[in-house]
């Protein structure tokens, strides 16, 4: 049996903010664990392309910098905001720094490796591994971090359409 989506939980913004979780739901998610200085960065572009493209008809990208991965996020939240929109015209919501793996992974990124465990088993290997959510709750589908947004088109489209 899956276990069940944490309905709860806080998010925080690069703001300061807290946003629940249960905002962006009956909504397709798009989870991505993100960096700065991190070989795979230019997916940025690729998912401001998906939020523009997808965004209206109910797709929420999110994304949630983690240092924990060779130190790739180390700038301060107002640093972290000014680099993705100055290089990427990011526009899709941005979360504070956030731990995905360890003691003080956060409880969304718990959720999701329990839901959809990767080649390494519940931990995640690096910046830029992404979860597709449905609109029904359900993890659809984990990607690497090699994998570019672009090449997730169809599920999103699929996961819209459901």
């Amino acid at each position: 049996m899956a276990a069940q989506e944490p309905v709860d939980l806080k998010l925080e913004t690069l703001e300061g903010k807290t946003v629940p979780w249960s905002k962006y739901r009956h909504k397709v998610r798009l989870i991505v664990n993100t960096a700065s200085a991190c070989g795979f960065t230019p997916q940025l572009g690729g998912l401001q392309k998906l939020h523009e493209e997808y965004g209206p008809k109910g797709l929420v990208v999110l994304a949630f910098p983690c240092n924990q991965f060779g130190f790739q996020e180390s700038g301060n939240a107002e640093q972290i905001g000014a680099f993705c929109e100055r290089n990427y015209g990011v526009t899709f919501p941005v979360m504070a720094k956030t731990e995905v793996n360890g003691p003080q992974a956060h409880p969304l990124f718990a959720w999701l490796k329990a839901e959809a465990p990767g080649l390494l088993g519940s931990s995640i290997k690096w910046n830029f591994t992404k979860f597709l959510i449905g609109r029904d709750d359900q993890v659809i589908r984990r990607y690497a971090p090699n994998v570019r947004p672009e090449s997730i088109a169809a599920d999103i489209e699929a996961a819209l359409a459901a």
